[in-house]
């Protein structure tokens, strides 16, 4: 084995240890090799013993990290649900309704990508920028363009970061510039998008294609019916779609589809809900439809920014209901249906959400969040909803090692709340959540190779 196979650091290390917990490990040592695989977790190591430790692990040549006070690692941010080709036009058409929205800002800007070459310019901004938010892992939808999809999955291959990327599926109901030409067009661009990323990555062991319908609305029942055939002939591939968004969509969906009465049964009909689905926002929900998510052990992107801001009043998703039932739910920052690409802030946005549902509903508190269910959905809540859940999210030994090292302290630049000599750990890491932004984050990682530092 040659010098400095391993990566190993010594100091705070958090993460998720259930729903209701983050773990906080002080004087951690934490070990990676060479495949970028956790091999060992411990805590309260003595720094007299470091060294005895890395000797029996093989790791005495390793890159050494020593943490100081204000500096921890913890998981990288899982982005469930993000629209790369919005990155420009994000917090354009404020205070419209979603389907004004869709048809005055996002399709006009998402048609754009036809051009590869702009495609290029933009997804190169897209993944460098997600990867300095600290985001390990993104859901992306590409636009409804072959060429600008495999470019965004190459992008993602070339900088390193963990994806699930998929072609856009849109056969109606937006502008002629902006549709397949067909049907069985949408679904041959499909296919080749699924051999383009398989050839980039066989195994799948970062880069994966995802089903993209974009939602009903954009499907008709052909379209539908033929995804379907893809999702059981990939029985291991992920499916992602727009799910009870809001009143108004859900509205024109039911009109569109009317031997449906719900959007559970309709997408279960093609066979396109299952336990790979991976369903963006859920916060018009029926108790038959979270019932049928919750049986079909489906998971849910909540999107709390992008639900405040675009789309027709206050959303607040019953997400307190989902995690009590079991349901997997994870983060997105949904790119330009908000402002905002940070997971920090979808972490306070998912708070501030719950708060509103509290108070809409028993105002007992029983429907708020606290902060360790939302650590928790930003990391291996996600993990889990993305189907990366058995190889990242926590620091579990036997997982890869994506995460981020933080540092809270002056030097870093930040507008983090000011260190106080007294702050425990816990208080540490609060005021990241709480306060910090991405100039606190120095250093990402994915399977343990440093992608990005600061």
């Amino acid at each position: 084995m040659s010098e400095f196979d391993y990566r190993a650091f010594y100091g705070t290390v958090v993460h998720s240890a259930s729903l209701k917990e983050i773990a906080i490990l002080e004087d951690a040592l934490l070990v990676v090799d060479d495949c970028g695989t956790i091999v060992a977790l411990e805590a309260n190591v003595q720094s007299e013993e470091v060294s005895g430790r890395l000797e029996a692990l093989n790791a005495a040549q390793s890159w050494f990290t020593e943490l100081k006070k204000g500096q921890f690692i913890m998981p990288g941010f899982v982005d469930t649900h993000n629209h790369a080709p919005q990155w420009l036009h994000r917090g354009q058409g404020q205070g419209l309704q979603i389907l004004e929205w869709l048809n005055q800002v996002a399709f006009h800007n998402e048609s754009l990508f036809k051009d590869a070459n702009h495609a290029w310019r933009v997804y190169r901004m897209v993944v460098k920028g997600m990867i300095r938010q600290g985001v390990t892992t993104a859901s992306y939808y590409g636009s409804l363009h072959g060429e600008a999809t495999k470019i965004l999955a190459d992008v993602c291959r070339d900088w390193g970061q963990r994806a699930l990327v998929g072609k856009c599926n849109m056969a109606r109901n937006a502008p002629d510039f902006y549709v397949d030409d067909s049907v069985e067009e949408s679904l041959a661009v499909t296919r080749d998008c699924i051999q383009h990323i398989k050839n980039l990555d066989p195994k799948g062991e970062l880069l994966r294609h995802v089903l993209t319908p974009r939602f009903a609305i954009c499907c008709d029942e052909a379209l539908l019916a033929g995804l379907g055939d893809i999702a059981q002939e990939n029985p291991t591939m992920a499916i992602q779609t727009h799910f009870n968004e809001s009143e108004q969509e859900k509205n024109f969906t039911m009109t569109l589809f009317p031997q449906f009465t719900n959007e559970a049964d309709l997408y279960e009909k093609f066979h396109l809900l299952n336990e790979r689905s991976i369903l963006a926002h859920c916060t018009i929900m029926t108790p038959y439809e979270t019932q049928r998510l919750q049986d079909l052990n489906c998971g849910v992107a909540h999107c709390p920014t992008s639900n405040m801001t675009v789309g027709g009043g206050f959303m607040a998703a019953h997400v307190k209901d989902f995690l009590r039932r079991g349901i997997k739910v994870g983060l997105g920052t949904d790119s330009g249906g908000g402002y905002s690409v940070s997971m920090l802030n979808a972490m306070r946005h998912a708070l501030i959400n719950s708060f509103a549902r509290d108070s809409l509903d028993t105002r007992d508190g029983s429907a708020a969040l606290t902060l360790d269910e939302a650590f928790h959905m930003a990391t291996i809540g996600g993990a889990r909803v993305v189907g990366f859940g058995d190889e990242v999210g926590d620091f579990a030994v036997g997982k890869q090692f994506d995460a981020l090292l933080v540092d809270v302290t002056h030097t870093s630049g930040g507008i983090t709340a000011p260190l106080e000599e007294a702050d425990t750990l816990r208080t540490i890491l609060e005021k990241f959540i709480m306060t910090g932004d991405d100039r606190n984050i120095t250093q990402v990682y994915v399977r343990g190779r440093l992608i990005h530092s600061c």
